[in-house]
């Protein structure tokens, strides 16, 4: 196990720089004059030549990587050209809410899309099972902006149950301990703010969980379908055994490698991913910050933000990974 998490470890190190030479090029090749997007039109020609040195902008594109790579191995990501903060204390205010509507998300999606799998491998072809993978296919379909647009309109302008944006009220308090504002309330049990926290949270997570709940409900009942038909599922229904042991402790048990797969690709994909629903609803995460830093052309935020990422993202996938030894005996990491 120690030697597959170290070989694992340093897989990470290609990966993070593949993906920072991309981004660096993707973001140099976008046209434009980064000085003069930052500065606006009516800027000096002055200003303009003092910003571009500021900044680096004059030298060749190697020398400025190579800047670049020697700040961040040293845990310096850059300073944000508009607030002038540094990348890496920016990306630790926004994560905690992108932290947040991800593990909502992605709790709606695993329990309504693991549900729905399991009941419709239990009853194929029933009515319930076509309805609901046609669901899945909808859910898949439909894109998030427009879902999201829609729970707005319907809930926050016509019918006034849930805040259109944000995620707390003006003038609700709360103190802070891990910037999870659900958590948070618990823990200083602040019902009010907890509420309210509770109600901003709703619409976004609802929008965010379509495509990954619609991926859990089909990749659960493909494979519960397969599990459900192998010997030792038979034999425990012979035996006589509870409809409810069977399914959850044997078939879906044996089941889960798949799904678990899936819920940890997906929570990868919505921490980093989730910026057409932060803009949306105004919700102040990662994808936003990054949204607004792209329009802006604020470099160092781009380039460190999409490296901070990219290293959550494998991250995740080497703990999905650790994962399968404790769901599945048989797998053998070493």
């Amino acid at each position: 196990m120690l030697s597959y998490i170290i070989k694992r470890i340093l897989m990470i190190i290609p990966v993070i720089i593949g993906v920072s030479i991309l981004s660096f090029l993707l973001i140099h090749l976008v046209p434009g004059d980064p000085a003069r997007m930052m500065l606006g039109e009516r800027a000096t020609p002055k200003q303009l030549v003092e910003l571009r040195e500021t900044l680096g902008l004059n030298d060749p594109l190697y020398v400025q990587y190579g800047r670049f790579v020697e700040k961040a191995v040293q845990g310096d990501l850059g300073s944000s050209v508009r607030s002038k903060m540094p990348v890496f204390e920016e990306m630790g205010n926004k994560l905690p809410a992108t932290l947040e509507l991800t593990l909502f998300a992605l709790t709606i999606a695993v329990l309504l899309g693991g549900l729905a799998g399991v009941v419709s491998a239990v009853k194929p072809y029933s009515i319930f099972d076509n309805l609901s993978m046609g669901l899945a296919l909808f859910g898949v379909s439909i894109p998030v902006f427009w879902l999201g647009l829609m729970l707005i309109w319907i809930f926050g302008v016509h019918l006034h149950m849930l805040p259109p944006s944000g995620r707390l009220t003006v003038g609700v308090e709360l103190q802070t301990i891990t910037n999870l504002y659900i958590l948070d309330s618990l823990l200083t049990g602040n019902w009010k703010a907890f509420k309210d926290a509770l109600s901003h949270i709703i619409m976004p997570a609802v929008a965010l969980s379509t495509i990954p709940m619609a991926m859990i409900a089909r990749v659960t009942r493909s494979s519960m379908l397969e599990v459900l038909g192998q010997d030792y599922i038979r034999t425990a229904w012979a035996k006589g055994l509870p409809g409810r042991l069977v399914i959850f402790r044997h078939a879906f048990k044996n089941a889960f490698l798949p799904v678990l797969t899936v819920i940890g690709l997906q929570f990868g994909y919505l921490l980093g991913g989730a910026v057409m629903t932060e803009e949306i609803f105004s919700w102040p995460g990662v994808g936003r910050w990054l949204f607004v830093a792209i329009s802006a052309r604020d470099f160092p935020i781009v380039q460190g933000g999409i490296l901070m990422v990219a290293l959550l993202f494998v991250t995740i996938n080497l703990i999905v990974d650790i994962l399968y030894t404790y769901v599945d005996p048989r797998i053998r990491l070493d």
